[in-house]
């Protein structure tokens, strides 16, 4: 598999500053949409609300309805929000793993472990510190035996990649 070129770290390296970002705040999302589905279907049925008839912040209970389960509560329901947050942040998520797996030119499974990271809850923490120490040693291995960046490459094979 080629390796990427000495040319494209910075933008290597901007690219994992997004995965990072990214990847912490995914996992954050995953965590409170996590937290928020205890709360919501386990015996304890509670969901979140912003304002209202309870107050600035308040838990209302969750009844079973003719349409399944109904929240009782008024105002802004966050953890509703918090599922909408989190399904679209995790579409900016598979971006920024989608554009790391391709500047670094991983190898496919690897991709997929990046998106699982998005899903697992916890995942994305981990992954966030393997691929920032991977990268990161990747990249000085490399910029240490070419300083200079004119790797020794054929002409010939150089348009291809």
């Amino acid at each position: 598999m080629p390796e990427p070129k000495i040319a494209s770290f910075p933008a290597i390296r901007g690219a994992l500053k997004f995965y990072q970002i990214a990847s912490i705040i995914t996992g954050v999302m995953l965590l409170l949409l996590c937290a928020e589905m205890v709360l919501k279907y386990t015996p304890i049925r509670l969901e979140l609300f912003l304002g209202g008839s309870g107050g600035f912040l308040w838990f209302a209970d969750v009844v079973e309805g003719p349409e399944g389960l109904e929240s009782t509560g008024d105002g802004v329901n966050l953890s509703l929000g918090i599922l909408i947050v989190h399904g679209w942040f995790y579409v900016v998520y598979l971006f920024a793993c989608f554009r790391m797996w391709s500047m670094m030119r991983w190898r496919f499974p690897r991709f997929i472990l990046l998106a699982l990271g998005g899903v697992i809850p916890l995942l994305s923490f981990f992954m966030e510190t393997r691929v920032a120490r991977d990268v990161k040693a990747y990249l000085a291995r490399r910029e240490a035996t070419d300083p200079t960046g004119s790797a020794t490459q054929n002409p010939a094979t150089e348009g291809a990649r």
